[in-house]
């Protein structure tokens, strides 16, 4: 998801944001354009190359600087453009335009939105370049739902009863982002449009991409079902996956997301992608029919 400037870290190891981006200011010729600023996994500033606006990104986090790696793959197909690199140090072009597909989720133009996370999805699985090494197969990922089914049953089990046979599937696996939702793409203005940012180190199937579109900005609530049946047409329509198929990776997605909360005790935030699962199930994600 799209980080935020967070309170100062208790990690004392690290060092402020502002040093630790100085040696690549420098180094590229850079002029800061708003404050460094830390979050869980990096640190950022929002700079200027040459006059154009940039963000600088040093990752501490592993996961993070795999993706960075992604990024430089795509090539600004379908993610944001990498100006510079130098190991887990990134110089991407920074999003400069007005709307965001949050914003679009909440002022009726959801649909427009799910569109573009589909559209933006295509880019990024159709580059036919051989893929960067290192990259986690997707069975990898959802060992956290397979111990989580294991130790708590109800929810989890159903969710990894219906992740288990998607895995064993053998679709064609293409590089994914893994996190692919309403604040990980973002508008980059008329010229660029929207682009990707924020990616994981995963390949697999592309259904698990366009599944995680599903948890962010759904909201619990009575009207859960219905607006995840709506979503789950128009992506199924945009993006040429079954519907059933595609309720099938909502349901091992959103499961694999709340075991992942549970792994760091936050069983509160838990609630969200359980609640979507649940919803998944009363739409019939585990009854098969393709």
């Amino acid at each position: 998801m799209t980080e935020s400037p967070t309170a100062p870290r208790a990690d004392l190891s690290r060092p402020d944001p502002e040093s630790a981006l100085r040696p690549w200011r420098q180094r590229w010729n850079l002029h800061a354009d708003g404050a460094a600023f830390d979050t869980p996994s990096s640190a950022l500033q929002p700079v200027l190359l040459a006059g154009a606006p940039a963000m600088l990104k040093l990752a501490y986090d592993a996961e993070e600087q795999w993706g960075g790696a992604l990024m430089r793959w795509w090539n600004g197909d379908g993610a944001a453009r990498v100006l510079a690199y130098d190991g887990h140090v990134l110089l991407i072009e920074r999003a400069t335009g007005r709307d965001s597909l949050l914003a679009m989720a909440s002022d009726g133009r959801d649909d427009q939105a799910c569109r573009i996370l589909c559209e933006v999805a295509r880019q990024l699985h159709t580059r036919t370049a051989p893929p960067p090494d290192g990259l986690q197969p997707l069975a990898s990922y959802f060992e956290s739902l397979a111990s989580a089914a294991q130790a708590h049953g109800g929810l989890y089990a159903r969710a990894w009863r219906i992740a288990e046979p998607l895995l064993q599937a053998g679709a064609d696996p293409v590089p994914l982002h893994g996190d692919l939702h309403h604040e990980n793409v973002l508008d980059f203005g008329p010229r660029r449009g929207w682009l990707a940012i924020d990616p994981k180190r995963v390949i697999g199937d592309r259904g698990y991409d366009h599944a995680t579109m599903f948890g962010d900005p759904l909201q619990l609530g009575r009207e859960l079902p219905r607006r995840l049946e709506h979503r789950l047409q128009v992506v199924a329509d945009a993006s040429g996956l079954a519907p059933s198929r595609l309720l099938r990776w909502i349901a091992a997605q959103q499961g694999l997301s709340a075991a992942w909360h549970l792994e760091d005790d936050e069983a509160e935030e838990a609630q969200l992608p359980l609640s979507v699962l649940a919803a998944a199930l009363a739409l019939g994600a585990d009854e098969r029919d393709d």
